[in-house]
């Protein structure tokens, strides 16, 4: 039975659903910091909000980079699965129309349903009248690109690796500012107004490091998963244009793409002037 993975809307609200469980882990963190030494126990319970507002306006960056983190997880994981990049029925199709000889059939149908899988084959499918050379050159550029396009998004996941950190930092740069101003014009006796922008270094520091860590776990673990299934994808494909009849397919033209290359204008036309082939 193939499951449903939702899209759209749905993938969204998840996607904050997760993001707002991630920044509920940096309120925990914070909340069970131990209170300074000489300090009265007295409890204080803080929500999402106020430790929010009390981390200052780094938290907004930090939030949209959560919140990226999370959609990017999520969909790399559903682009990076061997099952996604060959679905098994487009599979099955293509190898019943190679079976069949049907290479035309298989090149429509390979066009009509795109995949990774499909847009490989369509494109090695079109280089068959050029010969085995040609048609194996043309499969590896296209699984190279089906490659570097996801990489290309696995990539962001290091971006917000390194840069929730710098983010977090300059928070606590702007806070330890709010701290030292606030010791000089108020000095030590009013401890509520240190206290508030000491919090904010804290929350700002820990907020990026909690995004941070889990962005370039992911990232790792995405990349591997994306090797795994080009791996795969290049087994399936190869193994479809194993034995392939190119006697018979010399300058067939399977596919349905233009070809703009000529014979010379002045092999072709009458009386031009051989000085022109020169330049």
């Amino acid at each position: 039975m193939t499951r449903h993975i939702p899209n759209g809307p749905a993938r969204l609200f998840l996607c904050l659903l997760l993001a707002f469980g991630l920044f509920s882990s940096v309120s925990v963190f914070a909340q069970e910091a131990a209170p300074a030494e000489g300090a009265p126990a007295v409890e204080e319970h803080h929500t999402l909000i106020d430790r929010f507002i009390e981390g200052g306006w780094v938290m907004y960056p930090i939030t949209a980079c959560s919140v990226a983190l999370v959609w990017l997880t999520v969909d790399l994981w559903m682009r990076t699965g061997l099952k996604k990049l060959a679905p098994p029925a487009q599979v099955a199709q293509v190898q019943d129309l190679f079976r069949a000889g049907d290479y035309v059939g298989a090149y429509q149908f390979c066009k009509g349903n795109p995949s990774a899988f499909t847009n490989t084959s369509r494109v090695g499918l079109s280089f068959l009248g050029d010969g085995h050379e040609a048609t194996e050159a043309a499969l590896f550029t296209e699984l190279n690109k089906a490659n570097s396009a996801i990489q290309t998004r696995i990539n962001y996941l290091s971006v917000i690796g390194v840069c929730t950190p710098m983010i977090g930092l300059t928070g606590t740069v702007t806070g330890m500012m709010s701290a030292f101003s606030t010791l000089k014009t108020s000095g030590a006796g009013d401890p509520a107004k240190l206290s508030g922008a000491i919090g904010e270094v804290l929350i700002a520091t820990a907020s990026g490091l909690f995004i941070a860590v889990p962005a370039f776990m992911f990232f790792y673990f995405l990349r591997n998963r994306l090797q795994v299934g080009i791996s795969g994808l290049q087994e399936i494909v190869m193994s479809l244009f194993r034995k392939m009849p190119y006697a018979h397919l010399k300058d067939a033209h399977v596919g349905e793409e233009e070809f703009y290359a000529a014979i010379p204008n002045w092999v072709a036309g009458e009386g031009a002037p051989v000085v022109a082939a020169a330049h």
